[in-house]
């Protein structure tokens, strides 16, 4: 007996495997982009919805659909990052980036994880620390995608100004302008050994409530900044100076004795975590130079706790 042929379109995809492990390269550039891993997500799954879109014979026809997936987020990025302005003047407080744990410290707090979550796709280096995406969102959208695709992803600036719709030229003169904010406003950080250290002495101070430990592991012009959108009892303003911010550190340990304080890795980097009766209830990130704390963000938004909730 003659097996009747299978209909084309439930033939398996061949190219179905190499489709799909463009994913973690995608979140990675999303995440970078938007600063959001809820976002980014959202971008993934809707550059991939655009690509089945297509006919058999359109996906064909595409000489490389990991280029095309790259081309396609990028651009979906660059339009939520056009209206991004217009939605955080309507956000409550002050907007930080969303925070990512370590790896292994996320599988470790969450024994029944599977990997599916993007949190785990996201490759923690020097171009996820706090401090380096608080710059890129000073950056005008066409600024911050030329500067990710070149000079985080290696990307010529002929494939990026195809993406960000300038000319090769205008997208060096923005990658450019974008390296020297980067380094204004980033001075050289302290050797991680060294960050690790005087994070866990701010946590010895803070749990001690000694004010004057706070003031000399904080720099004069240190800012703390909290990320509550919404949250009652939220700082909507950043705190500026060391005195200032260390009594509000202080305040804040006699209002909530029953708060553990764990040192964990916050995207790349030594930071802490506060948690109440197992749940993360703020994930704190800092900056580290000359051996001051020069900024500390600390993030309450549930929203942006989720691959921080334990299961």
């Amino acid at each position: 007996m003659t097996t009747p042929p299978e209909p084309a379109h439930a033939r398996p995809d061949p190219g179905l495997n190499a489709i799909m492990s463009e994913r973690r390269h995608l979140i990675n550039l999303a995440y970078r982009l938007l600063g959001s891993l809820a976002d980014a997500e959202d971008v993934v799954q809707e550059t991939y919805t655009r690509w089945y879109a297509m006919s058999r014979q359109q996906q064909d026809a595409i000489d490389s659909p990991g280029a095309w997936l790259t081309r396609v987020a990028s651009r979906i990025c660059l339009d939520l990052l056009r209206s991004a302005r217009a939605r955080r003047e309507r956000y409550v407080g002050e907007w930080i980036p969303e925070p990512l744990p370590e790896h292994t410290e996320w599988s470790a707090a969450r024994p029944g994880a599977t990997g599916t979550d993007p949190a785990q796709h996201v490759t923690l280096d020097e171009s996820v620390n706090m401090a380096f995406l608080v710059v890129l969102e000073s950056m005008t959208p066409a600024q911050r995608v030329t500067f990710i695709l070149h000079d985080v992803f290696r990307y010529s600036f002929a494939e990026v100004a195809e993406i960000v719709g300038r000319t090769p030229a205008a997208c060096r003169q923005l990658a450019t302008s974008a390296r020297r904010r980067i380094r204004t406003a980033q001075p050289p950080s302290a050797p991680a050994a060294r960050q690790a250290g005087i994070v866990r002495d701010f946590k010895q101070a803070w749990e001690a409530k000694d004010i004057d430990a706070l003031v000399n592991l904080l720099d004069p012009d240190v800012t703390g900044t909290a990320d509550g959108g919404g949250v009652v009892n939220a700082v909507l303003r950043p705190i500026e100076g060391r005195e200032r911010l260390a009594r509000r550190f202080v305040e804040i340990a006699r209002m909530a004795p029953d708060v553990s304080i764990l040192e964990r890795t916050v995207n790349g980097r030594p930071g802490l975590v506060a948690q109440q009766d197992g749940a993360t209830v703020v994930v704190m990130a800092f900056d580290v130079a000359s051996d001051r704390i020069k900024r500390i963000w600390a993030v309450l938004n549930p929203e942006k706790l989720r691959s921080w909730t334990e299961n």
